[in-house]
């Protein structure tokens, strides 16, 4: 429904289609590029959280955004196993067999023995025969031996800590030839801490921030230098969406509960050491924020309080990612001169700088700006929350940075080897800064060149040294590029068929910067190009790429939606995923040994008799209606 008239503090919660708990607000103006975004769009299922509007339906039916779903997902065809495609392909050649044997029997019957033996055998007792071979051809164990083994090798997963959904996922991990895995919460602890903090001007480590700070009223440290740490603590507590639990008040600092994100919770804790966080925020008190997303990769608060003589207008705190970010800030603060400095060229190299050291070492690079602003519309209403939206994320000026690590979970390492060991190729698939990204591949294995990574330049230097035609499968190790590659999400929008074509014969890479629709394009490209991708993620950002995968796997720890779009999750560790890949290579093995073992001993000793009886003139021992007897009844 397209709305003509609005009040002006209407909302919309569209959770149940974006998957996004925040409110949406609504407006008669027409913006955005699709139905989700657009503020001016009522559509169905969704519900309405405050304020009244009128408008006109456009589309009813199948051809709302909630009908378009209902359709893709009732017309979605689900694609066979491999499993299923194997034991297909064998009942097509024991059908064929069986037709050929037939066959061969008719044929004898019309060409020898009805002209020259005619009393040996009349037209009823050949289609006995006939039908005999039909019957002892047909291994009829083969359905309950692959349940059986299938819930064998099942059960013997969840004694591993994997938990399969579906027994027919439990072979396909077994052939999984790439692994997408996300980086945090999968690869990594999720257990984020504080590491480094600095200003364009001047960087610390963790520990000498805090002894700075806490000795700055006692010892002789420059007035300027104590200001600057004591504007990054106010920003890093005012622009923060984590809060303490107040059931552990009493409790020590690291031992108490946090309510909110990763990221922010660090943060919350880093600062917590160096005063009380509520008095800072009962003293300048938030009346609006933007969330952070993984779309505009940064969040915005507004404040109450912090009145300056020299400056009029609200408090504005933004934080997010410095490639983000540094092109919308004009000054910065520094330390050197205790005053806003413009950001010019040469501060803004050494605030790059910075980010790119600290990137290097694994870290999380944050990026705190302020800036005042005096809104016009009024407060609370739709108008000013897209007023504050377009201005308020332009002239910041830079506060500081802080440095996060999130180190590896132990066993990440040991997966990564044993899964290369094996044959499959490990990829990193994250939504961080690329640098962070390629330092973690490095400390886990997933990179193990030396060299410096390859680039989307690199690649597409590649793409035009080509000669026509298709490139040899990548399933081949000697047909795979022997270096480490790593890819940003705006990279990917310029890729053609062939760049991919180049990308799927890297041994080794990373894509970051990516958004959950480029996770599911890199799964189904490499999908395309003959591998079985198994994904593994925690996420909601993750669901997409899970479900598209011939193997999603979610960690137990992980959100709801992402456990629920996978085919297994992992209830112990991450390495658990090894074992579940040796057992799911079990599964061939056992059906080979089992299928060799049902046609000798069923289908090839049930059709001698009726050879012999066809040659030799042997009589049968089983007529065909006492075989399907002891088929049925064995």
């Amino acid at each position: 429904m397209r709305l003509v008239e609005a009040s002006d503090d209407i909302r919309f919660d569209r959770a149940i289609l974006t998957g996004e708990s925040g409110e949406v607000e609504g407006s008669v103006d027409g913006r955005g590029e699709t139905f989700l975004e657009a503020p001016n769009i009522a559509l169905m299922g969704t519900f309405v959280t405050n304020g009244h509007a009128r408008g006109v339906v456009v589309l009813t039916g199948g051809r709302t955004v909630m009908g378009r779903i209902s359709k893709l997902a009732s017309n979605k065809k689900t694609a066979p196993t491999l499993i299923q495609q194997e034991i297909s392909r064998f009942i097509h050649v024991v059908i064929w067999l069986n037709a050929l044997l037939a066959l061969t029997i008719l044929l004898i019957w019309l060409a020898w023995i009805r002209p020259k033996h005619r009393p040996f055998m009349n037209v009823v007792n050949m289609l006995n025969n006939v039908m005999g071979c039909v019957l002892a051809f047909i291994p009829e164990g083969t359905p309950i031996a692959v349940t059986i083994t299938l819930s064998f090798i099942a059960r013997r997963m969840k004694e591993i800590s994997v938990l399969p959904k579906a027994l027919s996922t439990v072979e396909t991990l077994g052939c999984v030839t790439v692994i997408c895995s996300d980086k945090t919460g999968t690869l990594t602890q999720n257990k984020m801490s504080v590491v480094s903090a600095g200003f364009v001007d001047g960087t610390y480590t963790a520990q000498e921030f805090h002894e700075i700070f806490t000795s700055s009223s006692t010892s002789g440290t420059e007035p300027s230098v104590v200001e600057a740490f004591r504007l990054l603590h106010q920003a890093a507590v005012l622009c923060n969406g984590a809060s303490f639990d107040g059931g552990a008040a009493n409790d020590a600092l690291g031992d108490r509960q946090i309510n909110g994100d990763a990221t922010d919770a660090a943060i919350l804790r880093f600062v917590q050491a160096f005063g009380s966080s509520s008095d800072i925020r009962n003293r300048m008190p938030q009346f609006f924020q933007i969330p952070f997303n993984s779309r505009n990769k940064w969040m915005l608060t507004m404040h109450h309080g912090g009145h300056d003589e020299k400056h009029e207008g609200k408090l504005v705190f933004v934080k997010g990612a410095p490639d983000v970010l540094i092109p919308k800030c004009t000054s910065y603060w520094s330390t050197a001169t205790n005053a806003i400095q413009p950001l010019t060229l040469s501060a803004k190299a050494m605030l790059v700088a910075t980010q790119e050291a600290w990137s290097r070492d694994g870290q999380r690079v944050i990026l705190l700006c302020v800036r005042r602003y005096t809104p016009v519309a009024s407060i609370g209403s739709n108008d000013f929350s897209l007023e504050v939206t377009q201005n308020c994320i332009n002239d910041l000026t830079v506060v500081g940075l802080l440095g996060l690590m999130d180190p590896p979970r132990q066993e990440s390492a040991s997966t990564v080897s044993q899964c290369r060991r094996a044959g499959i190729r490990f990829l990193m698939v994250t939504g961080d800064f690329g640098l962070t990204a390629a330092a973690i591949g490095r400390q886990i294995g997933i990179i193990t060149t030396n060299a410096d990574p390859d680039t989307i330049f690199n690649v597409t230097k590649r793409v035009n040294d080509l000669p026509g035609g298709p490139l040899p499968t990548a399933r081949d190790p000697l047909n795979r590029i022997s270096r480490s590659l790593v890819l940003e999400g705006k990279d990917l929008t310029q890729l053609t068929e062939r760049h991919w074509d180049i990308i799927a014969h890297y041994e080794e890479i990373v894509f970051s910067r990516t958004t959950p629709e480029q996770k599911l394009s890199i799964v189904k490209a490499f999908q395309k190009r003959d591998n079985v991708v198994a994904v593994t993620g925690d996420g909601v950002n993750d669901a997409p790429a899970l479900k598209a995968a011939d193997v999603g796997v979610a960690i137990a720890s992980g959100s709801d939606v992402a456990i629920e779009a996978s085919d297994l999750v992992l209830v112990g560790g991450f390495d658990s995923i090894i074992g579940g890949i040796r057992l799911g290579r079990l599964v061939f093995q056992n059906l080979q040994k089992v299928i060799t073992y049902l046609l000798p001993a069923g289908s090839w000793a049930e059709i001698w008799p009726v050879l012999l009886n066809i040659s030799c003139g042997v009589p049968l021992p089983l007529s065909p209606f006492t075989m399907i007897l002891s088929h049925v009844y064995p």
